[in-house]
């Protein structure tokens, strides 16, 4: 399976799928901390890939997504967008209804 077709599978099994730079317990960017800790306070389960652990992502992701920098958070296959907006929508109340219809769609 090519590096494309990986991100894909990952966007498709994952309702709420953080790429991040290390992991929500141990960022290993400013960036990356406050977007983790923005969906964590949601109070949704989420998965997350270390894009430091996994360079081919790394490389591939910003063309893919059309987005250049990390993190970047993906919701119900969309990409929702990185550190600023995932902050700027935490803030505005708008992240948690979002994540939380994504996490229980179907149900």
């Amino acid at each position: 399976m090519d590096i494309i077709e990986t991100i894909k599978e990952q966007i498709a099994s994952n309702p709420v799928l953080l790429y991040m730079k290390g992991s929500p317990n141990a960022p290993q960017c400013g960036f990356s901390a406050r977007a983790s800790q923005a969906v964590m306070a949601c109070g949704e389960k989420f998965a997350y890939v270390d894009i430091l652990q996994h360079p081919e992502i790394r490389a591939s992701l910003p063309q893919y997504a059309n987005w250049p920098t990390f993190p970047q958070l993906w919701v119900d296959g969309e990409l929702v967008g990185g550190s600023d907006i995932i902050l700027e929508m935490h803030e505005k109340g708008e992240l948690q209804p979002l994540i939380k219809a994504a996490v229980h769609k179907g149900e």
